[in-house]
């Protein structure tokens, strides 16, 4: 399951809306940390597809969303659950930091803890 890409207007249904968790990943054309995240965030939503929604928001196209939540920097990820925002990671990390940090806010970790 790919990225999908959302806009303001779009928001509401796409993210508020939703009847499961929606990782929303604001991000921009220019910013260089974005894109070196873009390919992992493809990879994790088709591996965690089933339990969480990957949505890319271009903060230059669509600016209302990133004010109303408060976005600074670049690339942020807030992960929506029940249309409200439940956790916040900001900056540009590896794939296994990225994943291991959304499977713990979904509940749905699977390292085993020795």
């Amino acid at each position: 399951m790919a990225t999908k890409k959302i806009t303001d207007d779009s928001f509401k249904a796409d993210v508020l809306d939703s009847d499961k968790p929606v990782l929303v990943d604001f991000w921009a054309e220019w910013c260089g940390p974005c894109k070196m995240i873009g390919p992992s965030l493809e990879e994790i939503s088709d591996e965690l597809g089933e339990q969480v929604t990957i949505a890319k928001l271009n903060i230059d196209d669509h600016p209302d969303a990133p004010a109303r939540y408060g976005v600074r920097g670049i690339p942020t990820m807030i992960l929506f659950k029940g249309g409200a925002p439940a956790a916040t990671k900001i900056g540009a990390e590896p794939k296994g930091r990225i994943k291991a940090w959304l499977e713990g806010e979904l509940g749905t970790a699977t390292s085993s803890v020795a």
